[in-house]
């Protein structure tokens, strides 16, 4: 119980400096797929909010990266599941300029923006790869899980196979239409940070 609350703690810490962030992008970030778990109701489409996103993954699986969004760091089901298959490389380049864009174009026409399978990923402007719906699997539940005491933060979760690295904070969940959305990241002062941002459009 005590060494659960002294990594809280920690976590909290590091997420103040966001050179963390870069560092972590570039250990953690090859691979992009896409998943919605729940569909919302338009209503709540609508409205500005506050979600929990995580960036996480296993050091010894290569490929293997995932971008969870939550409701907040406590819930069950995650909204949406993202694999970035793109080179850890690649990344850590766009993250060298201080911001880091992703913007992932589906030429779908759906009911729900998230219901596309397939999705053009680019970072700052750049066409990087692909993003391709999925389910969260039973490793994403059990990685949320193993950090489901951090609210926000960076840092590295050793388990007896591996070691889980990732990057938690919250995110300010703008709608711009039926055809368009955003997540920012959020800074530990409460403030929109230029970091990192998330868009999904649907060009059709």
């Amino acid at each position: 119980m005590g060494s659960s609350r002294e990594s809280t703690v920690g976590c909290e810490k590091q997420v103040r400096s966001w050179r963390v962030l870069r560092s972590l992008m570039e250990l953690v970030i090859p691979t992009c797929k896409c998943s919605l778990v729940e569909e919302e109701e338009a209503e709540q489409q609508q409205q500005l909010m506050t979600i929990t996103g995580t960036i996480f993954g296993y050091r010894k699986r290569k490929g293997k990266v995932s971008f969870c969004i939550q409701a907040n760091a406590n819930s069950s089901m995650p909204i949406l599941v993202l694999e970035l298959a793109v080179p850890t490389s690649v990344l850590a380049k766009e993250m060298r300029g201080g911001t880091l864009r992703i913007v992932l174009e589906s030429g779908t026409n759906n009911v729900f923006l998230f219901s596309s399978p397939l999705w053009t990923m680019y970072c700052n402007g750049r066409k990087v790869g692909y993003a391709v719906k999925r389910r969260p699997s039973n490793a994403d539940f059990e990685a949320l899980s193993l950090m489901r005491s951090v609210a926000v933060g960076t840092g590295v979760i050793n388990t007896c196979k591996d070691h889980l690295m990732y990057l938690r904070a919250n995110f300010q969940r703008v709608p711009g239409s039926s055809s368009s959305e955003s997540f920012h990241l959020i800074d530990p002062q409460g403030t929109i940070a230029q970091e990192l941002s998330i868009f999904f459009f649907t060009s059709t």
